[in-house]
């Protein structure tokens, strides 16, 4: 039912500095998610009154309970009256869970301002509208450009119907990522790999060729205190199923979740007794040995994943690059050199076909490195 009209009479006014403040915190509140919510967005929401936060809430792991739902159970009864501030359009179609307009609308909340639409056809503005229809007051804009860049993962895989891509890359001065004959080099410092354990924990998977499994033997964890149960998913392109049985990534595959993409032709017994290591196998179109990366993206998405963090090496980096797939980019730059017989971080590329197509929009010190971070213009 609409609300009353003693509640109509007593919504609070709209305020552009307050509604971006308070916005700011959903969004940070939102980004505790990150890597760990998937298929489901990473949502930030508070529930305010008379300027005070009455509740706090971002969604959960594995995608619910919902931050809504999580900031009105904080609130309870209190949250008669309030302003709802959610990162994201409050999804109002019946899933796995009940709708959060529905508990918005129980709650007896007044007002509530929204970041983004949800591109998501089963919410696409329905939540919202369903929300006007019973009377609230609804706004949508204020901290719409970093949503944006929090949901990205979502919106690309409603949209595009693949994950977001994020290309990593250290990088030594003079644009090598390893040594000569494809020796693994240490090229960045302590602070530049710590900060990429914190980027892994905010991905939803991690993606590497075989040949970095082979001549490095990755863990492809978030190695930071407390942090190993944030490790993403790994993705292994391994079209012909050759990965070692002692490899990292095959002897913690009950630990941490592991999915090796081989083609159709690749021997089954392979992947039997992969199977049998608690690796995932799953078989998928290759040209000329390699991967389909169209068909990866499509079936990872597929499975959920929206936020696919590819991390080696020059060959995968390049044949991303290639297609045109890279949608962010984070090149870590040491400032020494390798040597004119380094590995280039492209394979058979130079950098600039990946740095000259996108938009330099951030760069950092981190420890003795240079973060840059690029995005599609």
């Amino acid at each position: 039912m609409p609300v009353s009209g003693e509640a109509a009479a007593s919504k609070p006014a709209a305020d552009p500095a307050t509604d971006e403040r308070f916005m700011q915190l959903a969004l940070a509140l939102g980004r505790r998610g990150l890597g760990n919510t998937w298929p489901n967005p990473a949502v930030g929401a508070i529930v305010v009154k008379d300027g005070i936060i009455l509740g706090r809430g971002w969604t959960q792991p594995g995608g619910r309970p919902h931050a809504e739902t999580e900031a009105l159970k904080q609130a309870g009864r209190a949250a008669r009256g309030a302003t709802l501030y959610a990162t994201l359009e409050p999804c109002s179609h019946h899933g796995k869970t009940s709708p959060c307009t529905d508990a918005i609308i129980r709650a007896g909340i007044v007002r509530v301002v929204s970041a983004l639409d949800d591109p998501n056809p089963e919410v696409a503005g329905q939540g919202l509208a369903k929300l006007r229809e019973r009377g609230i007051v609804v706004e949508s804009g204020p901290g719409a450009e970093a949503a944006r860049r929090a949901h990205v993962g979502h919106i690309t895989r409603m949209t595009a119907k693949r994950p977001h891509v994020m290309l990593k890359l250290a990088v030594s001065a003079d644009g090598k990522a390893g040594a000569a004959g494809r020796r693994p080099v240490a090229i960045t410092g302590p602070a530049a790999r710590e900060r990429v354990f914190q980027m892994r924990a905010m991905s939803d998977a991690i993606l590497v060729g075989i040949g970095t499994v082979l001549s490095d033997d990755p863990a492809l964890t978030c190695r930071l205190p407390g942090m190993m149960g944030r490790s993403p998913v790994r993705v292994l392109l391994d079209a012909r199923l050759r990965v070692p049985l002692a490899t990292g990534v095959v002897a913690t595959a009950n630990e941490t979740p592991t999915w090796i993409f081989g083609s159709a032709g690749a021997s089954a017994m392979a992947e039997q007794v992969l199977r049998t290591k608690g690796v995932e196998v799953i078989r998928a179109e290759a040209d000329e040995g390699r991967i389909n990366l169209p068909q990866l993206l499509k079936v990872l998405a597929e499975r959920g994943i929206t936020r696919l963090m590819v991390e080696g090496g020059p060959t995968v980096a390049a044949a991303f690059v290639k297609a045109g797939l890279v949608d962010e980019a984070v090149l870590f730059r040491a400032p020494a050199p390798i040597g004119r017989d380094g590995i280039d971080a492209l394979d058979r590329l130079p950098l600039t076909a990946l740095t000259d197509k996108l938009q330099l929009v951030e760069t950092e010190a981190v420890g003795s490195d240079t973060l840059e971070r690029y995005e599609r213009m």
